[in-house]
């Protein structure tokens, strides 16, 4: 499912943006290429610190959606080239991907994990 050319964005920085839906409202937080991580094809870690609304959001609905991108990657027309994923999200607060994640950034109190569902190359 992740391509090479995906792997390559995670690889650059970049702002990422996860939408997460509950209520009837929908909730918009970021963080940034290099706090992901995959641990397998098909799942990406995310190391949380408040992101307190998205957890509350996705407690209600796990869909999650997100967009990352880089300019300093080649895109299908250029330079630059993004990716939207779609998902279903979940906080993991203690286990071994928590403990990866902790130890490689400390700040972390949960993980937001996500189950890519679908991936998408927008540029």
């Amino acid at each position: 499912m992740f391509t090479e050319t995906f792997h390559e964005v995670l690889g650059k920085e970049g702002v990422v943006s996860i939408v997460t839906c509950a209520d009837g409202e929908a909730h918009v937080v970021n963080t940034w290429n290099s706090y992901l991580v995959s641990p397998r094809d098909g799942t990406l870690l995310i190391p949380a610190w408040k992101m307190r609304e998205t957890e509350r959001k996705t407690q209600g609905n796990d869909a999650v959606q997100l967009t990352l991108g880089s300019k300093e990657v080649a895109g299908r027309r250029g330079p630059g080239t993004g990716f939207h994923l779609r998902g279903t999200a979940r906080f993991l607060r203690s286990g071994p991907e928590f403990d990866l994640m902790k130890e490689k950034f400390p700040f972390t109190t949960r993980v937001l994990e996500v189950t890519v569902t679908s991936l998408q190359q927008t540029l």
